[in-house]
């Protein structure tokens, strides 16, 4: 019995002295930089911790002279940002298989579609300003590349 007390007494001090030693080693690595940190600013840490990069979204602006914009310049001001790339499930520009079922649908369906907006497409294709001649110019321009 007193050799377990004794070894259950020594587990107890081996405990204590491992982490008196593991204090002893962490805390002034733990302390380091703290003492130098006041000359500086608050604004250090703030600094290190930014991100690397930032995306910022503008609205489209086309410019307009009073005359309706052609197919191919409303879709190089706004539909070549989704459709050039398939982005969000629209179809690709010329990618005959993934437009025969659209173009399936008429004309009039598909400019529905733009007008009022289907999927990830918002309304009017994303140009509020768009007029509807020039909406369906823009269809025509799209569907055109895709027979």
């Amino acid at each position: 019995m007193a050799s377990k007390q004794n070894s259950s007494q020594m587990i107890l001090v081996v405990t204590i002295v491992v982490a008196i030693v593991l204090i002893a080693i962490i805390w002034p690595l733990s302390m380091m930089g703290k003492g130098s940190a006041s000359s500086g600013s608050g604004d250090d840490a703030e600094s290190r911790i930014m991100p690397v990069a930032r995306v910022e979204m503008q609205k489209v602006v086309v410019k307009s002279d009073g005359k309706p914009r052609t197919g191919e310049a409303v879709y190089n001001a706004v539909c070549t940002a989704c459709h050039a790339a398939g982005v969000a499930g629209a179809p690709k520009t010329g990618d005959k298989a993934a437009w025969a079922p659209r173009i399936a649908t008429g004309a009039a369906a598909l400019l529905a579609s733009v007008t009022n907006g289907k999927n990830a497409m918002p309304p009017r294709g994303g140009g509020a300003d768009l007029t509807d001649a020039e909406l369906k110019a823009a269809v025509d321009y799209l569907t055109g590349k895709a027979k």
